[in-house]
């Protein structure tokens, strides 16, 4: 569940690297790629890799405001719930219109499993909206919809509101905040703060996440990424 396309979304923005970030639409279209190593695949605050590293990568098609891509990683069944998945694939679409100082980005994600013994995959729609009030600062706000969540029929709403300041082109430090309602599966609050350094064509982050899930842990992780 790619951590921007997946509400992962705005928190690393003014010119941080991100996994998975759509690069700069052209009108002619182009297309972009990304490979990363973490220590920890943690998605809306919980580890979808059992806590150990993860391999992840993603390819991205952008033309004017629109753009589509895929994205993948490594994941444990025991964490995911999907009997054998030890893929999970992101497939999404969407564009990214400008409304005044407002960037929006709408679109559809899918997560799925290939070679799982188990049905896991399921879709959801999501909106984010972004701007600067100052220059070295972006706020964003984002929210997704499922009608079935986790494939279990239940539907589910994830709301997060973030914030980056950039400090140059190479150093920036972000924050979120999120609640995740899986209707009858109930719901937990996650939150995550981090600083994002760009050095030698490389992207490095390093983040404390967090949940108020009884009985889970905080986690440290480290992420490594370079955009193709």
């Amino acid at each position: 569940m790619q951590a921007v396309r997946k509400m992962i979304g705005l928190a690393l923005l003014a010119g941080a690297a991100t996994v998975g970030a759509t690069g700069a639409a052209h009108a002619e279209g182009e297309f972009s790629g990304n490979v990363a190593l973490t220590t920890n695949y943690v998605w809306r605050g919980v580890t979808q890799s059992a806590g150990d590293p993860a391999i992840q990568g993603g390819i991205d098609y952008t033309a004017s405001n629109f753009y589509i891509g895929t994205w993948g990683s490594s994941v444990d069944p025991a964490s995911t719930g999907v009997a054998d998945g030890e893929l999970e694939l992101d497939v999404y679409a969407g564009f990214t219109p400008t409304i005044g100082p407002v960037t929006l980005d709408i679109g559809v994600l899918g997560y799925f499993y290939p070679g799982a013994s188990a049905d896991g995959d399921w879709a959801e729609a999501y909106i984010g909206a972004s701007f600067s009030p100052v220059e070295p600062l972006t706020l964003g706000a984002t929210a997704s919809f499922s009608d079935d969540v986790y494939n279990s029929g239940e539907e589910s709403t994830y709301l997060e509101g973030n914030v980056a300041y950039t400090f140059s082109e190479t150093v920036a430090l972000s924050a979120a905040y999120a609640n995740f309602d899986l209707g009858a599966l109930g719901d937990y609050n996650t939150w995550n703060v981090g600083a994002t350094l760009s050095y030698g064509g490389f992207g490095f982050d390093f983040r404390y996440i967090d949940t108020d899930i009884t009985g889970a842990d905080s986690e440290f992780v480290f992420t490594l990424s370079r955009a193709l």
